[in-house]
């Protein structure tokens, strides 16, 4: 089998409308969350009149794994196969009865480049968790088969569509740490790439990897049963699974692919990509999604990754439709009017973003061949310097175009995925903000 090379393959044009037909299944694997990627794929769903058949990663008491109880069920919408499908292992118990979250307690604050673990005790954790993990997965799998029943669904189609991500150890240590990186500047600044090579950042690699790509593999390979089963009588499967590798956003009136750095997940979501790549070389219909940058409730660490978002305002504007004007203008109302009109307030606004985006500091952590690249200091304070001044710009910091846009985001990219997915032409593939601005005009 060959290897996987990434390749830039921008969805273009439209996709045009897939079989997916009411009756037929959209079966999250991992928990919808508010304020999320998929939100806008389960409208999309719901819209064509597929049946949802959501999941859970379960809840933590006193660091025991339970399913939902019935107060937290009584609050899902739709059907829920109620099996914890909590990835990772850094809550995992090793033979010894410790977690890796356990050897991270007494490292203090200036101590962290030079803490040292013990990896084989970890994959003690890792190999522990994984068991956990799949044998959770035969259960669910089992539980969906008993509500599809693929036996009695002659001509029913599956959607299965993988939510899972992150995978930050949950240690008190780890968060100040992540800060640092991800927002630091002056003395507060930690370089990422000296975070990511320590023992701690060898520690969240290992995690991120299990959680985001992992279980993309354990998904495809113990769900071979049943899909065979829906295959055989008649119908159709698909697997999608969200990943993030930059975007393509107008830059000086031109389509270019841009990127926020230091993305520490983006070594496991470039395995992700491998995965679906080797499943897509085996004949199932697989494709990860690389979605431009929104703001979710998981996002606000990574200050900076919602100035790439800003210029879709400009993608939306070129299509001239009647539907995206009224959009671009309920963004503008949410700065302030200093400038005599919108007209000069979008041109302010341009001016701004383009020149942070053309700026040679910034262009040099944006390229694509060597994708995730690290920070470096100058990079990191430039950017957040951005961050601010956009913010600057509302008159409310609480009322951000951002947040409009990125409902835009999540929204056409549901529609884009439900419908491209059903045979898709790539394992691996874009959805710029061209193509964002088109979807928002399908939408109902």
């Amino acid at each position: 089998m060959s290897s996987y090379i990434p390749k830039l393959n921008p969805i273009h044009p439209l996709p045009s409308k897939s079989p997916w037909k009411k009756g037929d299944y959209l079966v999250l694997f991992g928990e919808l969350f508010q304020r999320g990627y998929a939100n806008g794929l389960v409208d999309e769903a719901h819209r064509i009149g597929m049946t949802l058949i959501k999941g859970t990663v379960g809840r933590r008491e006193k660091e025991i794994l339970r399913p939902l109880n019935a107060e937290e069920l009584s609050q899902v919408q739709d059907t829920l196969i109620n099996v914890p499908l909590e990835a990772g292992f850094d809550l995992e118990p090793n033979s010894e009865g410790l977690t890796p979250v356990d050897y991270l307690k007494d490292i203090k604050l200036n101590e962290w480049e030079n803490a040292k673990l013990d990896w084989t005790k970890i994959e003690d954790s890792r190999q522990r968790g994984i068991q956990r993990f799949k044998s959770h997965l035969k259960t669910y799998f089992q539980d969906l088969e008993k509500i599809i029943q693929p036996e009695n669904s002659a001509g029913k189609n599956i959607l299965f569509a993988h939510l899972m991500a992150g995978g930050v150890p949950r240690a008190k240590i780890i968060m100040p740490l992540m800060n640092r990186v991800f927002k630091g500047s002056g003395d507060r600044h930690i370089p990422s790439e000296k975070f990511w090579n320590s023992d701690l950042g060898k520690l969240c690699k290992l995690s991120f990897e299990e959680v985001t790509a992992e279980t993309y593999r354990y998904f495809i390979e113990l769900s071979a049963e049943l899909r065979e089963k829906i295959i055989k009588a008649g119908g159709h499967v698909s697997y999608l699974a969200y990943g993030y590798h930059g975007t393509e956003i107008l830059i000086n009136e031109q389509i270019k692919w841009q990127t926020y750095t230091p993305y520490l997940q983006g070594w496991a979501k470039m395995k992700l990509e491998e995965i679906s790549f080797q499943s897509q070389a085996k004949g199932i219909n697989s494709c990860v999604y690389n979605c431009p940058e929104i703001l979710t409730n998981s996002s606000s660490i990574f200050q900076g990754v919602e100035v790439s978002l800003y210029p879709l305002l400009f993608s939306l504007e070129k299509t001239g439709s009647t539907k995206n004007l009224a959009k671009v203008a309920e963004c503008i109302d949410l700065l302030k009017t200093e400038a005599s009109d919108s007209t000069s307030i979008k041109k302010d606004l341009k001016k701004i973003l383009n020149t942070y985006l053309t700026d040679s500091e910034i262009l040099s952590h944006c390229v694509f061949e060597h994708w995730p690249q690290h920070s470096s200091k100058n990079q990191m304070e430039k950017m957040l310097t951005f961050s601010d001044k956009l913010v600057d710009l509302h008159k409310d910091n609480k009322k951000l175009i951002t947040f409009v846009l990125s409902e835009v985001v999540f929204q056409s990219c549901g529609y884009v995925m439900l419908h491209d997915c059903w045979k898709p032409k790539f394992s691996v593939a874009w959805i710029g903000h061209d193509i964002i601005a088109e979807a928002q005009d399908q939408l109902h």
